[in-house]
């Protein structure tokens, strides 16, 4: 079967997951992959598809142990998806111990942590992520307790992976990000501010 389309995998995600921060952890995933894609002369629905369906179950099923992402890839092979689909699903939990040997499921793995963690960066600056540099990301990456969740080491392994400089991986992943930062909720708190003087 072919591979879903990008509004067909966004479909399904939103029936399994009504979390605003989770839709927009995936949205952020799907920009970056979709970004990759078109650097590396890849399938750009396939990539976006793969970002946007990567984190499916984690809603409903959160255990690790038995839940996450197994239900999803079990449903995955159930409705036919292309087996680079499901291989990078699962290689994008390391739990799983399913090596990453595509294109495609190393990209996964190198944007999805560093993705949600350059969000969580642009949440706390005036700007946004607007005018955001590797070197603010990198500064925050040394304070364990800001997003105390992340691994640095699974950021850093990412791009090692992918065979990109981690600077420039940051750069890449922050730009693929920045042209959709309304959507994703990342305009910035002076932003925000100003949006709701405007309104008042």
């Amino acid at each position: 079967m072919p591979s879903p389309s990008r509004d067909e995998a966004w479909e399904l995600f939103c029936e399994w997951t009504e979390s605003e921060s989770l839709r927009r952890h995936v949205l952020g995933v799907e920009a970056a992959m979709r970004a990759y894609a078109g650097r590396y002369g890849e399938d750009e629905e396939l990539w976006a598809a793969t970002g946007i369906l990567h984190d499916l179950d984690y809603e409903k099923h959160p255990d690790l142990e038995t839940g996450h992402p197994r239900v999803a890839i079990a449903l995955f092979e159930e409705l036919d998806y292309p087996p680079e689909l499901i291989d990078a699903v699962a290689g994008h939990a390391p739990y799983l111990g399913v090596p990453r040997e595509s294109r495609l499921s190393r990209t996964l793995f190198a944007v999805d942590e560093l993705s949600g963690f350059v969000g969580a960066v642009a949440l706390v600056r005036p700007t946004g992520i607007a005018g955001m540099t590797p070197k603010s990301v990198k500064k925050k990456m040394k304070a364990p307790s800001f997003a105390a969740a992340v691994s640095r080491e699974d950021m850093r392994l990412g791009a090692e992976e992918l065979g990109e400089d981690f600077d420039e991986h940051l750069a890449f992943v922050i730009a693929a990000l920045e042209p959709r930062a309304e959507e994703l909720g990342l305009t910035g708190q002076a932003t925000a501010a100003g949006d709701a003087a405007a309104e008042a």
